[in-house]
């Protein structure tokens, strides 16, 4: 079983939880403009992670504020393309004013669901970061289209999620159906350990499928976030486990 691993959150997106989840954290991924983010938030969120030592990366998505990244948006891919690029450059011009170090770049919402299974979205996703010269981390779900399309073009890291029902495909389960999200921090430290120890999850019918993770993400805005990271904390400690 793993001794090492990442916890990683979404942050930087006006949820309020940022000063109670950084430091629960090993690496955090900051809206950068696209679904939410401004100059101002990404500079105080890059601050309290440096204040944490917690390691930083960009998280664009669709340009769609109105909807917070969470629907597919009808645009080209060159469209899509300049886009992720813009926000992963006005990030990065941020970091470099904080002297922080890029460490990876993680897609938001439908822009993440979709490039994990279409090719277009994924070569989109992939022009852009490596057009900014920079090869940061790329955190990616486990067999998808992207990390196949990224593979060969940027370090892969493969992320899976604590608080999030997966569906057989190893999709995650869409959050309008009951017992999509994981609320209890016993069950989602259940699913965790089951990833750890087993390299496999435990599906929304039942199955048990095979998938390789080695950062483990919980959604910021999740009710119980604090909570479950407290004693996911608890857990890793009597584990003998260790934050990368």
């Amino acid at each position: 079983m793993k001794k090492l691993i990442d916890i990683n959150a979404d942050l930087g997106e006006g949820t309020g939880n940022d000063k109670s989840i950084m430091p629960l954290v090993s690496s955090c991924s900051i809206a950068c403009g696209g679904h939410f983010g401004n100059e101002e938030t990404m500079r105080t969120a890059i601050q309290l992670a440096k204040k944490n030592e917690v390691k930083v990366g960009a998280h664009p998505s669709f340009p769609d504020r109105d909807n917070f990244g969470r629907k597919v948006m009808s645009i080209t891919k060159s469209e899509l393309t300049a886009a992720v690029f813009d926000q992963l450059l006005h990030f990065y011009a941020v970091c470099e004013t904080e002297e922080t170090e890029v460490h990876h770049v993680k897609l938001h919402g439908a822009l993440y669901n979709l490039a994990a299974k279409d090719a277009p979205t994924a070569d989109a996703v992939v022009e852009a970061i490596v057009a900014t010269k920079a090869r940061p981390k790329l955190y990616v779900p486990f067999n998808s289209i992207l990390a196949k399309k990224a593979e060969n073009l940027l370090p892969l890291v493969y992320e899976a999620f604590i608080d999030r029902r997966y569906n057989n495909d190893l999709s995650l389960v869409t959050r309008n159906i009951p017992n999509a999200v994981i609320n209890s921090p016993q069950a989602a430290w259940e699913q965790l350990f089951q990833m750890l120890s087993e390299g496999c999850v435990s599906t929304i019918s039942a199955e048990k499928k095979e998938i390789t993770a080695t950062t483990f993400c919980i959604h910021s805005d999740h009710t119980h976030s604090v909570a479950i990271l407290q004693y996911i904390r608890e857990q890793i400690k009597k584990h003998a486990m260790k934050l990368l």
